[in-house]
C-alpha cells in the first residue's frame, strides 16, 4: 500500500491514497491550522472506524442478516504527554433492521475487534478498546408485503 501526504500552507495537507482518492487534513489553529481538514489523529480513529464498520456488515450479511442501517460511535482518549497516543477508544455500534439476531451483532464485533479489524488490532497495541451495540427495528416498508406478510394491515395513507 503506498501513499502521499503533500504540504499546502501553514499545516494544510492533501492525502492521496494509492487507490485515487484525496483528502485536506489540517492542524489545530492554535499550531497554524485554518480547519480545511480532519486532524492526522482523527483520521486514525475514523480509519479504525471504517475498518470495523465493513468488517461488521460483511460478516452481517454473510449471516443473512438483514441490515438496514450501521453506525459506530467512537470515543477516544489520548495521553497527556508526547507522544499522545490513544489511550483507550469506545466504539459503540447502532444496528438497525429486520429481526436482528444480537448473538450474530455481538458475534460479528467480536471477530472484527479479534481477528479482522487491521486498524483495531494495531491501535489496540496502545489502547485498551471496547464495544458494545444497540439493535434497533426497521421501520417496515408499506410496498414490501413479503416483510408484512402476517401483520395487521394497516389502513391507508391519505
Amino acid at each position: 500500500m503506498k501513499a502521499r501526504v503533500r504540504w499546502i500552507e501553514g499545516v494544510a495537507m492533501m492525502a492521496e491514497s494509492e487507490s485515487g482518492h484525496a483528502l485536506v487534513m489540517d492542524g489545530p489553529p492554535e499550531f497554524g491550522g485554518r480547519n480545511l481538514g480532519v486532524r492526522p489523529m482523527e483520521m486514525l480513529l475514523l480509519g479504525m472506524g471504517g475498518c470495523t464498520q465493513f468488517d461488521v456488515m460483511l460478516i452481517l450479511r454473510r449471516a443473512r442478516q438483514a441490515v438496514t442501517d450501521c453506525e459506530v460511535e467512537l470515543e477516544a482518549k489520548r495521553a497527556s504527554s508526547d507522544p499522545k497516543v490513544f489511550t483507550c477508544i469506545h466504539a459503540h455500534f447502532i444496528l438497525t433492521g429486520y429481526d436482528l439476531s444480537p448473538r450474530h451483532v455481538e458475534r460479528a464485533i467480536a471477530l472484527s475487534a479479534k481477528k479482522y479489524c487491521s486498524a483495531s488490532i494495531m491501535l489496540g497495541a496502545s489502547a485498551t478498546l471496547t464495544h458494545d451495540f444497540e439493535i434497533r427495528a426497521a421501520p417496515l416498508p408499506e410496498s414490501a408485503p413479503e416483510l408484512t406478510d402476517g401483520l395487521d394491515s394497516r389502513e391507508p395513507a391519505e
